[in-house]
C-alpha cells in the first residue's frame, strides 16, 4: 500500500467509536450500577461498585493502550454521575448528568449550523488531520450541516426520551435507554458524517 493510499484511508465507523472492546468498557460500569442497585436495593453499594469497575476498566484501558488518558477518560465521567447520585440520593440521579450533556451537546451543533461552521466537519477533519479547505466548498459544507444535522437529532432524541424515563422514576429503562441510543445511534451519526466527507472526496 502507497503512502497516498495510506493517507486516504479513513477509519472505519468500529475504530472512531473505539472499537468493539471500548463499546463494552464504557458500557459495563452502567450496567453494574443498575444491577447492584436493584439485587442489594442499597445506593451507595451501586455507587461503589459502578466507581470501582470504572476504575479497573481504566486501569486496564491505561495498561493496553500505554497512557493514562483512558484511565482518566473512563473514570471521570462514571465518577460525575456517581457523585450526582450520591447528593441527590436517587438511583435514577446517575444518569442526570447524561441527560443533560445530550441537550447541550445538540444545542453546540445546531448552533454550529447556524454560524456556519458546522461540527461534525469541524471534528472530522480534526481528528483525522485534515485541513478545513472545505469551508470554502458551499456544497461541503451544505453535506456536513446534515451530518451535523443527524448528531443534533441524536443527542436530542436521547435527552427527549431519557428526561422521560427519569421523571418517570424508571431506573431501568433509563439504563436501557442509554445503552440503546448510545453507540447504535452514535453509529447512523457518524456514518452520515462518513458519507460528507466522502461526498467532499469525490466532488
Amino acid at each position: 500500500m502507497t503512502s497516498a493510499e495510506t493517507e486516504e484511508k479513513q477509519p472505519t465507523v468500529l475504530e472512531q467509536m473505539g472499537g468493539v472492546s471500548g463499546m463494552l468498557y464504557s458500557s459495563l460500569p452502567v450496567v453494574i450500577f443498575v444491577i447492584v442497585n436493584f439485587a442489594a436495593k442499597n445506593l451507595m453499594a451501586a455507587i461503589i461498585s459502578a466507581l470501582a469497575s470504572a476504575v479497573v476498566i481504566g486501569v486496564v484501558l491505561a495498561v493496553r493502550k500505554g497512557t493514562v488518558q483512558p484511565a482518566i477518560s473512563a473514570v471521570f465521567g462514571v465518577g460525575i454521575a456517581a457523585f450526582i447520585a450520591y447528593k441527590t440520593g436517587e438511583a435514577k440521579g446517575f444518569f442526570l448528568f447524561g441527560i443533560w450533556q445530550s441537550v447541550v451537546y445538540g444545542s453546540a451543533f445546531l448552533l454550529s449550523i447556524i454560524v456556519r461552521w458546522p461540527l461534525a466537519g469541524v471534528l472530522w477533519t480534526f481528528l483525522n488531520g485534515r485541513d478545513r479547505s472545505w469551508r470554502a466548498d458551499k456544497a461541503s459544507v451544505r453535506d456536513y450541516d446534515i451530518a451535523t444535522f443527524v448528531w443534533a437529532l441524536v443527542f436530542f432524541a436521547r435527552f427527549v426520551v431519557q428526561r422521560w424515563l427519569y421523571d418517570e422514576d424508571q431506573v431501568g429503562w433509563l439504563a436501557v435507554a442509554r445503552l440503546a441510543m448510545g453507540y447504535p445511534l452514535m453509529a447512523i451519526a457518524l456514518l452520515a458524517t462518513v458519507w460528507a466527507s466522502a461526498a467532499r472526496t469525490s466532488a
